[in-house]
Parts: C-alpha cells; structure tokens; sequence
C-alpha cells in the first residue's frame, strides 16, 4: 500500500492523503505545535479535536531534558503521555542544539553542548536522535541535521550539508535498528529526511537529488525562515521543490504566515509548522480572514461581535470581541487560551479551504481572493 496517494493537483499545488501508523493525514496540513507535549496558551489535546488538528508536533531536545524520553517511554510513549490518538511529528532537536546551545561543539559524531535548563553537559548524534525519539513513540521522526546560521559562507554551507547527508544515513540506519527492536513502541516509526542549503540554489539542488535517493518516508525543507527574504525563500521552494520525489510528502520546517503557506502550496509543499499562531494568540493577536486585529486596542470595549463574524471555534461561537479584550486587560489566562483556540482554528480550517480549492481546480482563485481580503483589512 501507498504511504502518500496524490488525489488532485492544480499547477503544482498537491492534495494528498498520508497514511501513517496513527491514522490518516489529509494534505496540505498545517501541524500544531506543542513543543514540550502541549500547545502553550493552556490548550489540551481534547481542544484540538474539536479545532479540527489532524498532527501535533513536539520537540525532541526539550522531552530529552524534561521529562525525560526514558520516563514517557516508561509510560507507554508520547501519544499515552500527552493522550492523543492522531499522528504526532518530532522534529529532531537539531534546530534547537543551534539556536538554544550557545556552548556547542559539533564534530562528525554529533554535538556536544550545555542543557539550557540546568548546563549539564549532553551530547546529541544522529543515533541519539533516533533513539529519543523510538522512546518517544512518535508517529514521525525527523532526521537528525545541523540547522546552519544565516547568512553563512558557500565553504561552511557546503560543507554542513556533507555533514547533513552523512548523518542521514546514520540516522536512517538506527530507526530500522530501532524499529526491529521487541520493546520498541512504534515499530512503524517513519523517517523525514531534510534538505539543506540556505539560499545556495545549487547546494540545494544537490542536497534534494543525493537524499532522493535514500527511499525515506518523506522530505523536508529545512532552514528557511531565519532571516532570508520570502523572495529567496520562494525562490529556493520553486528550485528544490521539483528535485524532491514527487510521490512522497514534502515538509517546509518552520513557516509560517497565512501568505507564507498560500505562496508554499502553490509551490508544491504538503506540511507546514510555525508558532506563530500560538504565539501571536498569547500576544493578544487574533488572524481572521480581514488581517491580523490586536484585541487589546481599546476600539473593542465595547464590541460585542464574535473574533469573526461566522467563524466555528470555541471563542467565536461563545465570546465578543469585548470580553476577550477585558480578559487580556485583567490578564487573565482564558483570554490567550481562546485567541489561541481561534489562531489555530484559523490555521486548520484555512488548509481545509486549500484542500477543497486544489480538489475543484480553483486554488489560484482561491488563494488571490483570500490574500485580498487580509490585505485590505475589512472588519465586516
């Protein structure tokens, strides 16, 4: 049986279905992230059932250090941990060794680095990836790869990426170790490989053709969105998307704005991930189909109107605008917990919209009209 089935495609926009050791993935997918096993905004895995989540996604490095991968393990994995029955995605702690270690080594083996809770030393390869992530029982892992800075020399990139493929293949060799072990949880764990290069079109080209190759459940585009333009972060989608195989899922790590995931689709990819509606939520922010509104602006004292007018989540079929704003003003939680609600709401049900537009052939329309509308910013 086919792992990924293509069912439609308008230009190169893909709707497809994944089918996983924990159900079946509608795509295009935007993932929810709950980095330590939970969506922060006190979101639970009972709300994301009914805001129509089809994947959560959690981070490997932060399980690893609390509470420990050999604890959930111990427990029966991270879907019995957290008690959610859909797919979940880990991403490999790669990002995080880069971004939170500011003591790090990286050599062949892997990295060497300082916990950012408590500064005891760890060190984290391709095989110890793996093996966090088989004791988290995941649905998805993804490969362990260095997220290089941006910008970086041609000579660093280049020679990052050698270190990427290198480590792929060790990564893959240890998830089929894994896999075929008794006491491993999930037997089925797949594996994502990731596509580095920054903005070297060429080194891209060549990472996509060389991991192509390697047979893995599903591709990924790693290190975008850390300070290039979205210009070169669509250039380089509309370079590397065609060298990926075409019959397996194709994953952009990290992006992003509702405009981000418009012009991607268009472009080919089937699974985002971004933090931005929950962070935005927490922020008092709210995403509608009018743009982004700020519920603490005093315009909305007295607004008794839902976030949007005929939108189905758990804020807009209860609360006005106005309670929402008196809740953010007391700083009480419920306030973030709704507008997280609504955010990532918004997120599922706009690649809903996207699935039903590439099915009737009308994406292209589809995505000019909604770009439109969040443009011009009318509150109807």
């Amino acid at each position: 049986m086919k792992k990924y089935e293509l069912l439609a495609t308008d230009g190169r926009a893909r709707r497809g279905r994944f089918t996983t050791p924990h159900g079946v993935i509608e795509t295009p997918v935007f993932m929810n992230v709950g980095t330590v096993a939970a969506i922060k905004g006190a979101v639970s895995t009972m709300d994301l059932h009914d805001i129509h989540t089809q994947v959560e996604l959690s981070n490997t490095y932060h399980l690893h250090v609390r509470p420990g991968d050999d604890v959930i393990k111990k427990l029966g994995g991270l879907h019995k941990f957290m008690n959610w029955d859909k797919p979940i995605l880990t991403d490999s702690g790669g990002f995080q060794v880069f971004s939170l270690a500011g003591l790090r080594k990286i050599k062949e083996e892997g990295v060497h680095f300082n916990s950012h809770i408590d500064g005891r030393k760890i060190f984290m390869g391709p095989e110890e990836s793996m093996q966090i992530q088989s004791n988290l029982a995941s649905t998805i892992a993804m490969a362990f790869d260095e997220c290089p800075p941006h910008p970086a020399t041609r000579e660093y990139m280049q020679n990052s990426v050698d270190r990427t493929t290198r480590w792929l293949r060790r990564c893959k060799a240890e998830i089929e170790r894994l896999n075929a072990l008794p006491d491993t949880i999930n037997k089925e764990q797949m594996l994502f490989g990731i596509d580095q290069g920054g903005t070297f079109e060429d080194i891209r080209i060549n990472h996509a053709r060389e991991i192509r190759e390697l047979d893995l459940d599903g591709y990924a585009i790693g290190g975008l969105a850390v300070g290039e333009t979205h210009e070169q972060m669509y250039h380089i989608l509309d370079v590397t998307v065609p060298e990926l195989p075409q019959d397996k899922p194709i994953y952009l790590m990290g992006v992003g704005t509702p405009q981000n995931i418009l012009e991607a689709v268009e472009r080919g990819v089937d699974f985002f991930d971004c933090v931005y509606p929950a962070r935005n939520g927490r922020h008092g922010h709210a995403y509608t189909n009018h743009g982004k509104m700020n519920l603490q602006n005093k315009k909305y004292e007295l607004d008794d109107r839902p976030i949007e007018v005929g939108c189905g989540c758990p804020a807009c079929r209860h609360y006005s605008r106005a309670y929402i704003r008196h809740l953010l003003k007391a700083k009480e939680m419920l306030g973030l917990r709704l507008l997280v609600l609504h955010n990532l709401y918004f997120y599922n049900t706009m690649m809903e919209e996207i699935r039903e537009a590439i099915e009737t052939g009308t994406f292209s329309e589809y995505k000019k009209n909604k770009l439109a509308r969040m443009e011009a910013g009318l509150d109807e």
